[in-house]
């Protein structure tokens, strides 16, 4: 168990920073110092006492990256409560299932995601708050009327139902002057003591197998993940960091969030969908001191910005003399730190695979940047080393509170699955013991369903998901997504996803459209351009990895929040994949 509590780390963390700025709303004016979020979260607390709420109820949380949806996650946990964070990529459907299947008490939401949703489907939740001012937008039937049972109608009627006019800020304002009539300080950040071996947090994944399961995270858990940060120096007290993954995601919770909060670093939150130009403007104002990323937006500026230069005839020359090319990869490299804000330690990359050739790329221009590995069943990290240290095509080092071993290797390859055990696995999905014994065995390894290697020195290298492994005729393993990371740097290819079809190999290319309509390619030279991409592309593969046709897919595929493609929509079963055969 980790020694360091989970609520604790906050109450120490909000005292010891008292005063330094903590969260602020990009392109807003609204700004907070530690001090003002303890004041918020105190505040919080008092309306969730209004509200009967207890130790261990669920609080569903679903809204844009902003400093209210933090407060709100701040207060729920150091309550004693369990957060439910709900992605607002999902649609509503899942918002209510999501909500009801974990049996929230409360609801905190975006005004525009509200008006979406539908009270009357909601089973258990109370009332309902909105994130824009914390003001009490709904309460909800909070008795069923069309019970059959008498007795149970009884008991119900005799509940304490909530009154809306208990629950406005007037109100809580005036009761937060009496309990601390003495004033407010550092002394008063006093939570919840809740011990780390208990559900802090509920996440609901949005995965490549199409459902959703509740992933219960100790304070375990996410404690080992913090503190790791802690022992690393990965953050500072007043660093600056950039929040743009979404804060419902395990990723972008534990690591632009909590660890930096803990930290006492200055989180300016990007509410917006983080476009390129949108983030390249935050880094050059705010200027981080580290930033934690996910590999689409490194592959897109380096796809837009670097690989158009790299293919001018006079660079390619250059490139290739002995030493006339190192000014050159050094003006690269410095005009790749600048895009960033120029003050960052490293780029963390997570949350997918990193392109291979953007990889390589990166390690000769050497950029600041390291790749990491987790999943939300971990809270997330697995493995990860700094830039420093670093192997080429790793994810990283194993944890120091973790252990990994790899089940079943090849006795040719040494490929298998990587599965883990150690402080940062979950404690099971939530009300669904079938799928946890899948993935957490009794001896308490979690089967990552990702296959790999593992070297003497603890790195983790990964080939690819079990799931997706493709088995040829002739018995070899082909691991599509590395067939597609060629692909993905070809000309006029945005994406891409290779399936098997009538044991074939069938590769759906969604073309960069802007490139094609700016160079004025129609259809049949977009085709013509597939096949030389095609062919160029099995000269760069083993046989069994060729490629026997392209189809162009008219728009993007579908993505979970995290930016993987949902493969299983488009497998050679899928409808979707039958309409593109008909394409």
């Amino acid at each position: 168990m980790i020694q360091e509590n989970f609520i604790r780390l906050f109450e120490d963390g909000f005292r010891k920073n008292w005063e330094l700025p903590a969260f602020s709303d990009y392109d807003e004016s609204t700004s907070y110092t530690y001090e003002e979020i303890s004041r918020k979260i105190a505040a919080l607390h008092i309306l969730f006492e209004q509200c009967n709420l207890q130790v261990n109820d669920k609080v569903a949380l679903i809204g844009r990256n902003n400093s209210n949806w933090a407060i709100t996650y701040l207060a729920t946990v150091t309550y004693g409560a369990i957060i439910v964070p709900i992605l607002q990529d999902f649609n509503p459907n899942d918002v209510h299932h999501i909500t009801n299947h974990s049996e929230a008490t409360l609801l905190f939401v975006g005004d525009s995601i509200w008006e979406s949703l539908e009270e009357e489907k909601f089973t258990n939740v109370k009332a309902v708050f909105s994130l824009t001012n914390f003001s009490c937008i709904t309460l909800l039937n909070q008795i069923k009327h069309n019970s059959e049972n008498d007795t149970e109608l009884e008991e119900r009627l005799s509940e304490k139902i909530l009154d809306i006019s208990i629950l406005n800020f007037d109100v809580i304002n005036k009761l937060f002057d009496e309990k601390y009539q003495h004033g407010f300080h550092r002394d008063s950040v006093r939570y919840a003591n809740k011990p780390n071996s208990e559900i802090v947090s509920i996440n609901y994944t949005s995965g490549t197998t199409g459902f959703s399961k509740g992933v219960m995270t100790s304070g375990n858990a996410l404690a080992g993940n913090i503190t790791f940060g802690f022992r690393t120096k990965l953050v500072a007290p007043q660093y600056r960091i950039v929040s743009f993954l979404p804060l419902a995601h395990a990723y972008g919770c534990t690591f632009d969030f909590l660890t930096t909060c803990c930290s006492g670093c200055h989180i300016h939150f990007i509410g917006k969908t983080p476009a390129a130009k949108i983030l390249l403007k935050a880094f050059a104002e705010i200027k981080p001191n580290v930033i934690f990323c996910v590999p689409l937006i490194i592959e897109k500026i380096y796809k837009k910005q670097i690989q158009p230069l790299l293919a001018k005839p006079s660079m390619r020359w250059v490139l290739s003399i002995p030493f006339l090319d190192q000014p050159v990869l050094a003006q690269i490299r410095k005009k790749m730190v600048d895009a960033f804000g120029g003050e960052f330690s490293e780029i963390v990359i997570g949350g997918a695979p990193l392109n291979a050739e953007v990889e390589e790329f990166f390690h000769k221009i050497k950029f600041p940047f390291t790749v990491g590995y987790g999943m939300t069943e971990c809270a997330p990290l697995i493995s990860y080393s700094n830039n420093k240290d670093f192997i080429p095509k790793s994810s990283g080092k194993i944890l120091d509170t973790m252990v990994a071993k790899i089940l079943q290797p090849d006795p040719l390859t040494g490929i298998g699955e990587i599965c883990v055990r150690g402080e940062n696995v979950m404690l099971g999905y939530y009300k669904n013991p079938e799928a946890t014994a899948q993935i957490l065995d009794q001896d308490g390894w979690l089967h990552t369903g990702d296959l790999g290697t593992i070297d003497n020195e603890g790195n983790i290298f990964i080939r690819g998901r079990n799931k997706t492994m493709i088995l040829s005729a002739s018995g070899q393993n082909i691991f599509p997504e590395e067939i597609e990371a060629r692909l993905n740097n070809m000309p006029y290819v945005l994406e891409s996803l290779v399936i098997e079809n009538n044991a074939k190999l069938i590769a759906l290319v969604c073309p960069d459209y802007e490139a094609v309509d700016l160079e004025h390619i129609d259809q049949k030279q977009l085709e013509v351009l597939m096949e030389e991409n095609r062919k160029l592309l099995n000269t760069l593969a083993a046989g069994y990895e060729n490629i026997s046709k392209i189809k162009l897919y008219p728009h993007e595929f579908e993505k979970t929040p995290k930016k993987s493609i949902k493969r299983y929509l488009y497998s050679s079963n899928s409808q979707s994949s039958k309409q593109a055969d008909n394409e």
